[in-house]
């Protein structure tokens, strides 16, 4: 890959990130991964010497709403802009002709009755940024 490319690519450069922004995502980032003893070599390097965390689908949905609510403001998103990246049809009307998560919006509601991650996204956003 060419480094001019790699200078088009939407990716925040490293000395955006605060000391505070690193311990936000590293701390979730190592919940999500170190759920087996096979990567214990990883949490070593995260500084963690505790045993690998218990694979909770609800925690694990929570951590990753926390995460894409972070990375959202990182990049300068208000929280209608994230509303409407999440389901424009929210934003704009059910007859809005543009979707963003269709598979995983229809798999959420057949599966917990609501689009979960919208929720999940959208209150997180609300406690940490309002």
């Amino acid at each position: 890959m060419n480094f001019f490319i790699v200078k088009q690519l939407p990716v925040l450069p490293p000395e955006l990130y605060t000391a505070e922004d690193i311990k936000f995502i590293s701390d979730r980032v190592l919940e999500l991964v170190y759920t087996a003893w096979d990567m214990q070599p990883f949490a070593k390097d995260m500084g963690y010497n505790g045993e690998p965390f218990i694979w909770n689908p609800n925690r694990r949905a929570l951590l990753r709403a926390e995460l894409d609510a972070y990375y959202a403001k990182l990049y300068g998103l208000t929280r209608d802009e994230l509303r409407y990246i999440l389901d424009p049809a929210d934003v704009y009307g059910a007859d809005f002709p543009s979707e963003t998560f269709r598979v995983l919006k229809n798999n959420e509601i057949k599966q917990f009755g609501e689009y979960r991650t919208q929720r999940l996204v959208l209150e997180a956003w609300d406690r940490m940024f309002k």
